[in-house]
């Protein structure tokens, strides 16, 4: 209690401390005016294919990575995502002095989430001011767009390069450069290829300048090799005192994961851009994210809290890509991290906000698992089963790719039940039913058959689940795991109740099996979380999840009782950003407004890293940026604060409390039909 009221009195002191500067926080932009490199965690402009992460080093990108692009390296003998090339790393000479980080004064940066980009701004002495701006373009998915203008101060002579570096990675890179000269316009094509490092796939990168003088007026551009990793092409310009020159770089990177001829299809893609000329470029670009804010969430009376929530959906958004088949993983494309594998944090976590907010996201992320059912089949097989088992981590053919020291790979069984959820929900949202039948269904049969084969029948009421590692995966090889049992239940279920729908003869089975797979309790009437389970702390949330989202539980009062019980087996430290979440979503649902906006606080809050707020997985973690917690806490606000609820019938609303600072809380463009819901 003490330690709850303590945690209330922090939030009301920061909350406070906001009002105070309320108007200093925007609602779309999130600045860094004060630059420390050795404290900082780069922002990733992303469209869902290419994810670009900021670095303080002016003109650097501290990452680039490609979505589906996978090979053996490193890390536990699985397949990792790949550091794709640099295509937007420069380098700047003013008066023939290369800029960098010490001689680059009042740098300060910013994201832009209404329009997706990433802009740095810094002084050279008192000879220029620069400024950059980069874009990941949201309709063009393999190209990108920086704009650089410099405005001198004196009279100056800078050099622009642009430089294309091999990641250390790579081998056998080989560099390119071309020029196509036509009567209208001369294309410079700076570009370099490399294979991955078993060899598996070929990578290739290109870029142009595109610059705003007429035809025939361009600076001319020269190239440079430096070795077989890096090359660069640079053009010089005078500048007299007052004027300003702006030129841009668009490039383009895929690799053999997506196209059979990435080398030259890298030149193809940077062509086209160059052709298209800036000024289309952004305004189609900047179409495609009005689309996407068309779905968006309205905080009236939080600031700090509209940015926050506006930030975690904008990295949803930017991690994910309609009409691709793939899907994100727990840090989607802000770098390396969990080698770009593909959890449960995609369905339970990240999907649900998605797809209630954008249908056609949340398609591709149930396409990913569709397309990866007969590696299922296989899993399902080798381990003496039926149907299809879901692998725990999964990356491009869907086979286990968890590292064998975790024994999450071959225990952690809900993930299949998982699947299956996501499945009837994309159904549920859509009322696609022939989506349901070519896709749905063969998900949701093959999932039920698993698990009518993976039950042990002990009796009535002993369809026991034994030897499983829970959703709290500190839980590890327990019985009749709470979540694992329910997520089970409802995948029976839901399956029955797609074969009635589509005509067909369910499998008789399958309900009961359902109707006799055990969900336990202590003594005090609290669920227990597994069959052994003695009140130890938790990793994560497992038995609230039985209320949302499996509705399993739904009586209000036992519904409180395991909050009040499992609130206190979380630990300060260590744990995931999700369990807050799913705390705030229920107390918001019974009514309870303090403890929701506690708990949303403490989803994310201790997790923010500087300078741009960027969610690490855990409390003082440094490995943002964590698009599962930011996938929870956003379910919190929509189905918890917002009461949205997807039933049988589409997209409902259900009674809900809103923070008692909140004036209201406004969701527009919610399901197929761009409904609004609003509290107040």
């Amino acid at each position: 209690m003490k330690q709850l009221l303590l945690s209330l009195f922090i939030f009301q002191l920061f909350a406070f401390l906001n009002s105070a500067s309320a108007q200093a926080v925007d609602p779309w932009v999130i600045k860094a005016d004060k630059i420390e490199p050795a404290n900082y965690y780069g922002i990733t402009v992303a469209n869902g294919m290419i994810g670009i992460v900021s670095s303080p080093e002016p003109f650097k990108v501290k990452d680039v990575v490609l979505a589906g692009a996978y090979d053996l390296y490193g890390r536990g003998r699985v397949s990792n995502f790949l550091r794709s090339f640099n295509l937007l790393n420069m380098y700047l000479d003013i008066d023939g002095r290369r800029i960098d980080a010490k001689s680059a004064t009042n740098l300060k940066q910013e994201l832009n989430m209404r329009e997706s980009k990433f802009t740095t701004t810094f002084d050279y002495a008192d000879k220029a001011t620069v400024t950059y701006t980069y874009y990941s373009l949201r309709h063009l998915p393999f190209t990108v767009l920086m704009d650089i203008s410099i405005r001198a101060k004196k009279n100056i002579s800078f050099t622009g390069s642009s430089v294309m570096e091999a990641p250390d990675a790579l081998k056998e890179a080989q560099n390119y450069y071309n020029e196509i000269d036509r009567p209208h316009v001369v294309i410079s094509l700076l570009t370099s290829e490399a294979k991955s490092p078993t060899g598996k796939l070929l990578m290739a990168a290109s870029n142009t300048f595109l610059f705003s003088e007429p035809h025939g007026q361009e600076p001319r551009v020269i190239h440079e090799m430096w070795d077989n990793n890096l090359h660069l092409m640079k053009f010089t310009r005078q500048l007299k005192a007052g004027q300003t020159y702006t030129f841009s770089v668009a490039g383009s990177s895929i690799t053999s994961a997506h196209h059979d001829d990435p080398l030259n299809e890298a030149e193809r893609l940077t062509i086209y851009a160059k052709l298209e000329g800036r000024d289309r470029l952004l305004q189609f670009h900047k179409k495609a994210w009005d689309e996407l804010w068309s779905s968006d969430i309205k905080i009236e009376g939080d600031p700090q809290s509209q940015q926050d929530v506006h930030s975690m959906l904008y990295h949803l958004y930017s991690f994910v890509r309609e009409n691709t088949a793939l899907s994100p993983s727990p840090m989607g494309l802000s770098g390396l991290g969990y080698n770009g594998h593909v959890f449960w944090d995609t369905e339970i976590w990240m999907y649900p906000a998605l797809l209630v907010m954008h249908p056609e996201l949340g398609k591709s992320m149930v396409e990913y698992r569709f397309q990866r059912l007969e590696a299922a089949k296989r899993n399902a097989f080798s381990k003496g089963f039926k149907g299809a088992m879901f692998p725990w981590e999964s990356a491009d053919t869907g086979v286990e790719e968890t590292p064998v020291w975790a024994l999450s790979g071959p225990f952690e069984h809900h993930i299949t039940a998982d699947v299956a959820l996501a499945a009837w929900n994309y159904y549920l949202v859509t009322q696609d039913k022939q989506w349901l039948r070519e896709k749905g269904w063969p998900i949701l049969k093959e999932t039920a058959d698993f698990w009518a084969s993976r039950v042990e029948r002990n009796g009535p009421g002993k369809y026991d689940i034994k030897n499983v590692v829970a959703a709290d995966e500190w839980a590890e090889n327990v019985d009749n795991n709470a979540f694992t049992n329910a997520a089970a239940k409802a995948n029976l279920q839901y399956s029955t109740q797609a074969a009635q729908l589509l005509g067909l003869t369910p499998n008789p089975d399958w309900l009961h099996v359902a109707q006799n797979i055990p969900i336990l309790k202590m003594e005090n009437g609290v669920t227990r979380e597994h069959a052994t389970y003695k009140g130890e702390g938790i990793k994560q949330a497992d038995v609230n999840l039985l209320a949302y989202p499996l509705k399993e539980i739904t009586n209000p009062e036992q519904i409180k009782k395991d909050l009040a019980y499992y609130e206190t087996r979380v630990p300060n430290e260590g744990t995931p950003a999700m369990t807050q979440g799913v705390f705030a979503l229920l107390y918001a649902r019974v009514g309870n407004a303090d403890k929701a906006y506690h708990w949303f606080k403490d989803a994310y809050l201790p997790n923010l890293n500087p300078p741009f707020r960027v969610i690490a997985e855990t409390k003082g973690g440094t490995n943002p940026y964590f698009a599962t917690g930011a996938g929870g806490i956003l379910q919190a606000v929509i189905m918890g604060f917002g009461g949205v609820e997807i039933t049988p019938e589409g997209i409902k609303q259900v009674r809900s409390v809103l923070p008692k600072n909140w004036k209201s809380l406004t969701i527009t463009g919610v399901g197929p039909e761009k409904k609004t819901f609003s509290v107040k």
